[in-house]
Formats: structure tokens, sequence, C-alpha cells
């Protein structure tokens, strides 16, 4: 028979949220958050510093619902891993890094705790609503029974994942050139389908048929449908000083739209990359195009990025170092294979200043770094545990540094339920 506190709701019933839960062995509960259930909730207890009272807050951040299991304590704070946000132990935000030290988080930015969370004879609970039992019951010597930890809170809105059928419209890379040779294939993973790509004659074509099958930009493309989607340009691809170098084509786990919305984010580049360009207080501009929108941000005194997206997942960032002359442009070209598994294929341009040449082992050195970053970012997606970008925008709380990441999911929105048309 369960213990008298243990509250277990009959089967197929939501968990009564009034009451006591035990949820942790206190010795289990250190600085790092650990996920626990309560009421049919899921909840992180931490200590936000070295033997303090046992600190209770939702599971995730509310900017980019990041889990807070993967939150670390600074200064007696939890601190979200994407974009530095901190919390004190009453839930209240205090410091957005991207508004700046002058900047006051608004009020949507507060986490909601539990009523009541206390530690008695060697057990944290929680009590996650109001209850009139002032204090946990005592154990008598028992062992307490906790919940099993549910599931994080899922967007009520919907969500753009790898598998949805608008993206059957739209172009998507899925090798390099040089991988398929005159009278040769290889076989790719696209839409959670199989697909072999052959080149005879020097046509492409694609087994399943798919609408069209093109070489562009150092890469073979299909589109499984008639596309709807606008092309991205890519001027430095014809300009005689920039130096191409592709990078290690690499796999993530988490899906192609926050992946996207990662790597078109500059307000996480001083928390994830400290000391590569990037700023706390960007000045954004954006402006909406057909297809996508492109925006500018300063990232450093005498430094200017410029991010044009196209939907669903291509990205052009241009860093443009204006003392100098020198820039340097990263493609981001996306390949959504199966809901969770993404191919991601990058590519650097590297121009330098005038009347200057790049040596073989500069133009190394800057692969290595953007490789290294792309790394960070995406071992940092794979603990986003999305399944994929929301499109409401109430779902997630947005602050100005945002406004690329807005127009991003207001693209992806608009080609998700927008009238088929060819692309260009």
């Amino acid at each position: 028979m369960a213990s008298s506190w243990t509250v277990r709701p009959r089967p197929g019933a939501a968990a009564p949220a009034t009451g006591w839960y035990p949820v942790a062995r206190s010795a289990q509960v250190g600085t790092t958050p650990l996920p626990v259930g309560a009421g049919g909730r899921a909840w992180v207890v931490l200590r936000l510093r070295p033997g303090a009272e046992v600190t209770a807050l939702p599971p995730r951040c509310p900017h980019r619902l990041v889990p807070l299991v993967h939150a670390t304590v600074v200064d007696g704070r939890l601190q979200c891993p994407y974009h530095g946000w901190q919390f004190t132990a009453e839930g209240r935000c205090a410091e957005i890094p991207s508004l700046g030290p002058a900047g006051t988080p608004p009020p949507r930015a507060d986490l909601t705790g539990p009523w009541a969370v206390e530690e008695r004879d060697g057990w944290v609970w929680l009590a996650p609503e109001r209850t009139s039992t002032v204090r946990p019951p005592r154990s008598g010597g028992a062992v307490p029974t906790p919940e099993p930890v549910p599931a994080l809170p899922t967007p009520a809105g919907p969500v753009l994942g790898n598998l949805d059928p608008s993206l059957e419209h739209a172009w998507h890379p899925v090798a390099l050139a040089e991988e398929l040779h005159e009278g040769g294939y290889v076989q790719v993973r696209l839409l959670g389908r199989n697909w072999t790509v052959h080149r005879r004659g020097g046509v492409l074509d694609a087994d399943p048929p798919a609408w069209g099958v093109v070489e562009r930009h150092g890469l073979v493309w299909i589109a499984p449908a008639e596309p709807r989607d606008a092309p991205l340009t890519v001027p430095e691809a014809t300009d005689p000083r920039a130096v191409r170098a592709w990078l290690p084509t690499t796999r993530s786990g988490a899906p192609a739209g926050p992946l996207t919305d990662l790597l078109l984010d500059a307000a996480h580049v001083p928390v994830v990359h400290p000391g590569t360009a990037g700023a706390h207080e960007p000045v954004t501009e954006v402006t909406p195009q057909a297809g996508g929108s492109t925006s500018v941000v300063s990232t450093g005194p005498g430094r200017r990025t410029t991010a044009v997206h196209r939907a669903p997942f291509r990205l052009r960032l241009r860093t443009d170092e204006l003392d100098t002359g020198a820039a340097r442009t990263t493609l981001f070209l996306l390949q959504p294979e199966d809901d969770d598994s993404t191919r991601v294929f990058s590519c650097l341009f590297l121009t330098p200043p005038p009347g200057t040449t790049l040596t073989a082992d500069e133009v190394a050195a800057e692969v290595a770094a953007a490789s290294a970053v792309l790394a960070g970012d995406l071992e940092l997606a794979a603990g986003l545990e999305s399944t994929g970008l929301p499109l409401l925008p109430r779902d997630e709380l947005h602050v100005p540094a945002d406004a690329p990441g807005v127009a991003l999911r207001r693209t992806l929105a608009d080609f998700a339920a927008g009238p088929l048309r060819r692309s260009a």
C-alpha cells in the first residue's frame, strides 16, 4: 500500500496538484539542477549556493524554452546556458544580458515556482499549489515514493519540425557536388525518406523521382515537390578576392528550425562563445523580404554582421570589418533528414583587406575557428530537447535582440501556410 503522503491519481486521471510531494533525497540536491516531478508537472530543484535552502523552479526558460536542467549556478543565481538569463531563488529574472546593464527584464520573464518547498527527514518536498497542510508529513522511518519525472511541457501553438509536409515544397541540400561523380550516385536521407541521386551524362536525377534536382553553391539540391521558396544569392561566390573553404559536413540531433534560429542569433554568442565576434547589446535592423528577411547587427566596434535568411533553412552571414575592408561570410545550408536529425553544410568565403592576400595557414586557421564555434552551437542545440521551432509568438518570450528570430518565425509560418509559387 502506498504511504499516506504519496498522492497517486487513478489510472487515466490527471494528477492532483494539491498536497505535498516527495521529490528527492536532500543529499541528492546540490548546485546542479535536478529534474523531478510533483503533481503531474516537471520541476528542477537545486541549491543556489552550497548548503543553501532548496530552490524549485519550472523546467524551461521562458525565452527559448531551454530545459533548465542544463543551466548552471553563477553568483547565487540560476543561469540559462543559451542567452545567460539569470533567475533568483524566487524565480525572478534578475538579468537579461542582451538588454544591457540598464535594461529591466519584463514581468513575463519571471518563473513561477511551486507554492512551497521544504526539507524534512532527509527528503525534499514540493507543494505545487496552496495546501491546507502547512508542512509535509513525517516519514516515520518509511521511504517516500517520488513521482516519475514527467515529460517537459510543450508549446501550445504549431511547431515546425523536420517532417512538416510544407517542406516538400522547398529546395534542400543533400550532398557536396564533388561527392557525385559522372556515372555515380549518392544515397541520402531527406524528410524521413531515402533518396538515391545519380549523375548521368551531366544530368542529375533522383530515385524516387523528385520535382527537381540541381547543382548550386557547390551542393546538390532536391525539391521533392514544386518549390515555393525564394532563392538565396551569394555575391561572394563570384568575387575574385574571396577565398572559398568548406567546413567538414556535420550532423545535429536538433531539428533544422531551432538550429537555424540558433545560427542566426547574435545575442547568444557572448555567452556561448566568449571572446568571439558578438555583442551583448546588438543594434538590430530587420527588413522583411520575399521568402525571408535581412538583418543587420552591430557585433562590436567597427564590425557589422548582415544576416540573410531564406526559407526554409538557408543562411548567409557576412561580417564586415569596417576599418580594414576585410569580410567573412558563412553559408549555413541545412538538410532535414529525420525528425531528430539535421545535416549541416557550412562554407566560408574569406575576403582579405584590399591589396592583400590570405595564406593557406590563415585560411586553415579560419576554418578551424569556425568549426570550433559550430561544434559549440551544435552541442548547445542538442540540449534544447526541441521537436521543432515554435511558430506562435506567445509560446516564447521575445526581447529586442530577438528581432531576427521573430522574423524567422514569421517567414516559416508564412511558408508553412503559404500558397504554392514557383521559385526562381
